[in-house]
């Protein structure tokens, strides 16, 4: 993505002139940056490496995200509506979050419990944050139709903000969203694995709807296409039993699937707690981020960024900041015992997830 860490500069910049007083952080409004063990960050100015080379690329990752009930009144001010967190989601070269929320204001609620939506500036606000992109493919984005589906994908390109995993048909929600970071082709695919209403959402040839993880064949089809495309495949993916920081067999076994057909980093939400991370042979994989900028009680308030530095397809470092979902709904930066306790429960997490902590190949 040519001009990435420009953009989030200017983004950076214009969050400070327009202020950033927010609920639930402290003064320190920039709040610490992420510490990187084994990332060195090119010199101001230098040349773009050449596709496939060896450039070190930052990619940072959080969790679900949405506008609804505390978090709504953020968009008031989109520029600083993620609050201190921003200032680590700005830092990295290529960010990445899941949206949990169809923007839209029309539709029909589907027959479900919880139903989000938002307003366009949604999009704003994960401008504003240094969020480059964002997953739809998960089990809010038709929570108002297909109505409220297409309401997204219109609202999406009316503000050329890239969305991945969802589609007018089942070619465009398996499809990459492709860019290129110092020289770095970069697929990045999203699929859901929440069986809720997964018959009647999935995304088919002749229908609107979310990529699933139940059409293997289709699923790994994307991956390879994806791998031929570009030098690094990620996959964002939406799955795992809600309140469960362990990951289920089918969790385990789809990730041995997406390994198997050329996914180098996998990375998922939607348990509404943390689960941990690990290598499945030459991938790595992050059962899941937990809530990020959320609108009530859940689960768990424990959040947090998951950092990553890669080479070529080598994830090299990898390191995860505690936060907490603050009381406006906010990440806040974890300090202290908080932050401590919330990397004790992500090390016995580790144990239930059958990947192994160091890299195989």
């Amino acid at each position: 993505m040519i001009g990435t860490r420009v953009r989030k500069a200017l983004a950076a910049l214009t969050a400070v002139v327009a202020g950033v007083g927010l609920t639930g952080c402290g003064t320190d409004a920039a709040g610490p940056g992420p510490v990187w063990h084994g990332g060195t960050p090119a010199p101001a100015g230098a040349a773009t490496a050449t596709p496939g080379a060896a450039a070190e690329v930052r990619l940072t990752f959080a969790g679900d995200v949405h506008f609804t009930g505390r978090t709504r009144r953020l968009l008031d001010d989109p520029q600083t509506a993620f609050g201190s967190i921003a200032s680590a989601l700005r830092d990295a070269d290529l960010t990445l979050v899941n949206l949990e929320t169809a923007v839209t204001d029309r539709g029909t609620p589907e027959p479900k419990t919880y139903h989000f939506r938002a307003p366009k500036t949604a999009f704003a606000a994960l401008r504003a944050a240094g969020v480059d992109a964002v997953s739809i493919a998960n089990n809010h984005i038709l929570d108002y139709g297909r109505q409220g589906l297409s309401d997204t994908l219109d609202a999406a390109a009316e503000a050329d903000y890239p969305v991945f995993g969802a589609g007018r048909d089942a070619d465009a929600a398996y499809a990459p969203w492709l860019t290129t970071v110092r020289g770095l082709r970069i697929a990045v695919l999203g699929m859901s694995q929440v069986h809720d209403l997964a018959g009647s959402w999935r995304a088919t040839d002749t229908r609107s709807g979310v990529a699933m993880a139940f059409d293997p064949a289709r699923a790994t089809a994307a991956v390879r296409a994806a791998r031929k495309q570009a030098d690094l495949v990620i996959v964002f993916m939406h799955w795992g039993i809600e309140g469960n920081s362990c990951p289920s067999a089918e969790m385990k076994t789809f990730a041995g699937t997406l390994s198997g057909s050329g996914a180098d980093i996998v990375v998922g939400t939607h348990a509404h707690t943390l689960l941990a991370d690990g290598w499945l042979g030459p991938t790595y994989v992050h059962y899941g981020l937990g809530n990020f900028l959320w609108y009530g009680t859940s689960h768990s308030t424990d959040s947090g960024v998951l950092n990553l530095v890669v080479r070529g397809r080598t994830v090299v470092d990898s390191q995860f900041v505690p936060a907490t979902v603050s009381g406006s709904g906010q990440p806040v930066p974890a300090t202290g015992a908080g932050r401590q306790r919330i990397l004790d429960k992500l090390a016995t997490a580790q144990r239930c997830t059958g990947l192994a902590a160091r890299r195989d190949g």
